[in-house]
């Protein structure tokens, strides 16, 4: 072979591995433009803290993760926190959207003040005026989820009564109104800013309750719902009038509530990376302020259940029982 003929095919051979690799990167940055161009990128943070509640934000990442289909920058954060360190890490890093979990991960992303735009999740409720601010999923299960379920579990019933204080479950209450009216109850809630009050709410229901048709939701309000003083009395009251009583914090079930709703983490990742993806793709906020839990899974206390008479095969569907079966 003569070496011009040799230099030919090597020259074609170079420039057929030059469209391979340039086809390659075209590929690469259609699949992961924010890897390819180094565009747009979605970052975290999260309180450091321990167990339990670190698993709970590592279940959450994971979510988000799935659902960006890539990596994202997961910042721990303290009370101690050097904020200027932290915001030049992200700018670094091109840092568009800012996902920031619980009360010390709002805190800190709040005041970052770097352009840099935040959706917020793992907190049951936050002021107002921060709420219209920005899009927050509240750690609170959507009302419509949860008086669909009770009204599964008991077709009889017609009236859903609350106790709550308006300054932390005002904007949950407007949902509840609209949620109850869908599956045909009526709601009757009763402002309570102090635990006096709140005790005399509770006994004028158990005074006039009718069991058949009437039943008690108990919100995440730590004015209302005192799980030392409240709580119990709720419980015996209700266990003695066989009235049905469920709740928005699932650990109540375990001390006699009938059922709960509670986060599915993943699920709720997902949703958080969703609304932080609509954010880069629009250039800025599609909604904001309070959004209630709709990434929910379901437990039920068969106990109660059984001690209220209820169908068992109404009981099926639930992702967790107690007593575990």
């Amino acid at each position: 072979m003569s070496n011009s003929v040799y230099q030919y095919q090597w020259g074609q051979t170079r420039l057929i591995l030059l469209f391979v690799a340039m086809a390659l990167v075209t590929a690469l940055a259609v699949i992961s433009p924010a890897w390819a161009a180094g565009e747009d990128r979605i970052a975290v943070i999260y309180p450091d803290i321990g167990e339990p509640y670190r698993g709970i934000f590592e279940k959450i990442i994971d979510g988000i993760e799935d659902k960006v289909g890539t990596r994202v920058a997961n910042n721990p954060v303290r009370a101690d926190t050097d904020i200027g360190g932290l915001k030049a890490g992200l700018l670094r890093q091109n840092t568009k959207v800012v996902i920031a979990l619980g009360r010390q991960g709002m805190k800190t992303a709040t005041v970052l003040n770097s352009g840099i735009r935040v959706v917020v999740g793992g907190v049951l409720t936050v002021p107002e005026d921060e709420a219209r601010t920005q899009p927050v999923i509240s750690l609170s299960p959507d009302p419509a989820l949860l008086f669909a379920r009770m009204k599964a579990l008991m077709p009889a019933a017609k009236r859903v009564f609350v106790v709550y204080n308006p300054a932390l479950n005002g904007w949950l209450l407007k949902l509840a109104k609209e949620a109850a009216r869908a599956q045909g109850l009526e709601l009757v809630a009763h402002e309570a800013q102090d635990l006096r009050s709140a005790v005399r709410f509770y006994q004028e229901f158990f005074s006039a309750v009718d069991s058949k048709s009437d039943v008690l939701w108990l919100p995440q309000d730590s004015t209302t719902v005192d799980e030392s003083s409240v709580l119990p009395l709720v419980l015996q009251a209700s266990w003695n009038q066989g009235v049905a009583v469920f709740s928005s914090n699932s650990a109540h079930v375990r001390r006699g509530v009938l059922f709960s709703l509670y986060p599915d983490n993943v699920a709720l990742g997902k949703s958080l990376a969703g609304l932080a993806q609509d954010i880069l793709n629009s250039g800025g906020y599609g909604g904001r302020g309070m959004m209630p839990l709709r990434d929910v899974q379901s437990i039920v206390n068969l106990r109660t259940a059984k001690h209220l008479g209820l169908n068992p095969d109404r009981l099926q569907g639930f992702d967790t029982t107690f007593p575990e079966q």
